[in-house]
């Protein structure tokens, strides 16, 4: 058991902004509006909310829950939280894949986040101000990552260094605990988030088209928003919408859960998560559909913008944004603007994704945070090698296939299972909704229970038949890129292997406790 935790969100405010920087990410601005423009634009908007009816709320809801039950007994680490609702030694393991998930996410996350650190500093200097073509940009980019070597780089220096520092000061936050680290970020970081992201809405819908007078406005929120209904009945877009939602909440990592291990025991749930969820969403659906796709559309017209679309989310934020920023005027502040956003956005998620690793070493080997964040911080240096060396030959989309696709959905449908049907849903749904401040649905308890395991299985599934066997036989790799991937999964089955032998060696200091007495 862990002992007694001496640290704790300060503010009830202060802990939702946390929450809502765990989901508030990369995607939110990069993904979202390109999943939109490629699953029936305006149409997408109705998958996407039943997803978040019947997957994205009950399962927030869940993970707080289950965290401040684990809380009550500090139990805050993941292992410690699943054996406390199955008191079976295997459910230390289930928690386990929880850490390893978060961690290996993490260690490539950092790398692309260093990216929009790295791009900000650029905007200031002026050192990609004079590139206007989307050619020489998608250079720039390359020659940045030691892809290439160019007129613009000779070398990986620059993201090595950018991401040294990233990597130090995610690790200083988390070094200072929750009250002074994580929340103090938050506080920070989130209100300017938003500050910039209606700074760069208002200037995007201001812009016009310079090129063509029937690039406006109208036609990019149109080719955006206008519904094609006709998608609605390929099962692919309800996929993505499912798979977005899953995402952007950051469902199925074991952040939320840690973050909310944090709580008092009789702390509201129903009431914070639904205020951290439409921060999330307003962030996404508001600012993160407003910026890019709208901007790419008044510069680069509509054939270009479904192009860019195809080309991903890198695409959209690392070239195609670049390249208006240096068109229009006061352009090297608004595009500081967009990757401080993104910088924020990016290192709000990857404390989160860190902090369950964290708090694992700190409350089972009876370490203080900047120990085990210093820890936890030489095994990251090490593990990022790879992903930075080996970034063009499908290292990093390996890790992100295993860890953040089909991983965090195998381990929701873990967490449902065992809070629902192991620990039972009459004693779950008493959890989730004992002292609100606002009264939980009814029936979100059959959803909890039944709809949501079930939509998680179909995912599940659905992903396995289509991905499963061009990842089991490389199909469409390069035969000298496969070397780095088997590398890559080597690395996953090496880390759970380490996290189980330190779930094995953790220390017992309390009596163990089996029951919370929760108020009628």
């Amino acid at each position: 058991m862990e002992g007694t935790k001496h640290d704790g969100w300060a503010s009830r405010w202060g802990m939702i902004l946390a929450m809502a920087g765990s989901a508030v990410g990369l995607g939110n601005f990069l993904r979202f509006p390109v999943q939109a423009s490629q699953n029936g634009g305006g149409a997408f908007i109705i998958p996407y909310l039943v997803s978040l009816v019947i997957l994205g709320i009950p399962l927030m809801w869940m993970e707080w829950a289950m965290g401040r039950y684990g809380g009550a007994f500090t139990r805050g680490s993941l292992p410690s939280v699943f054996h406390l609702l199955w008191p079976r030694r295997v459910a230390k393991y289930l928690g386990g894949i929880g850490i390893l998930l978060t961690f290996v996410v993490s260690v490539y996350y950092v790398y692309i986040e260093s990216w929009s650190l790295a791009y900000s500093f650029f905007a200031l200097t002026g050192r990609f101000e004079r590139i206007t073509e989307h050619t020489q940009m998608a250079s720039f980019l390359k020659g940045f990552q030691g892809l290439e070597r160019n007129e613009f780089f000779q070398g990986g220096g620059w993201a090595y260094f950018f991401l040294l520092v990233t990597l130090v000061i995610n690790l200083w936050i988390l070094s200072r605990g929750i009250s002074k680290g994580i929340e103090w970020f938050s506080k920070l970081a989130m209100p300017l988030l938003f500050f910039m992201g209606l700074v760069l809405v208002v200037r995007v819908f201001s812009l016009g088209s310079p090129f063509r007078p029937d690039w406006n406005l109208n036609a990019a929120l149109g080719f955006l928003w206008n519904p094609d209904f006709k998608a609605l009945t390929n099962p692919g877009v309800w996929l993505a919408a499912a798979g977005q939602v899953f995402f952007t909440l950051s469902l199925g990592w074991g952040q939320i859960l840690t973050y909310a291990t944090y709580l008092h025991k009789n702390d509201d749930i129903a009431l914070s998560g639904l205020t951290a969820v439409s921060l999330n969403e307003a962030c996404e659906v508001i600012l993160g559909a407003s910026i890019g796709i709208i901007a790419a559309y008044l510069f680069f017209g509509p054939q270009m913008t479904v192009e860019i679309a195809k080309g991903g989310s890198f695409d959209l934020g690392f070239v195609s944004m670049p390249v208006i920023f240096t068109q229009i005027p006061a352009g090297r502040l608004f595009a500081f603007f967009w990757f401080l956003l993104l910088f924020f956005a990016g290192i709000t998620s990857s404390i989160a994704l860190i902090q369950p690793s964290v708090h694992f070493l700190a409350s089972a080997f009876d370490m203080d945070s900047t120990r085990a964040s210093s820890i936890v911080g030489v095994v990251m240096f090490a593990c990022v090698q790879p992903v930075y060396f080996f970034l063009g030959k499908g290292y990093l989309d390996e890790l992100d296939f295993i860890a953040g696709t089909m991983g965090i959905v195998f381990f929701g449908l873990i967490e449902v299972v065992l809070f629902v049907w192991v620990f039972g849903a009459n004693r779950a749904w008493k959890e989730i909704t004992r002292d609100n401040d606002i009264a939980v649905p009814s029936f979100f308890k059959p959803l909890l229970t039944w709809v949501t395991p079930v939509a998680l299985l179909v995912l599940l599934l659905a992903w396995c038949v289509k991905e499963a066997p061009a990842f089991l036989f490389f199909e469409g790799i390069p035969k000298e890129h496969i070397g780095t991937r088997w590398a890559a999964r080597a690395f996953v089955l090496v880390m759970f292997s380490v996290i189980c032998v330190l779930i094995k060696l953790k220390k017992e200091r309390l009596t163990q406790m089996t029951a919370l007495e929760v108020p009628e």
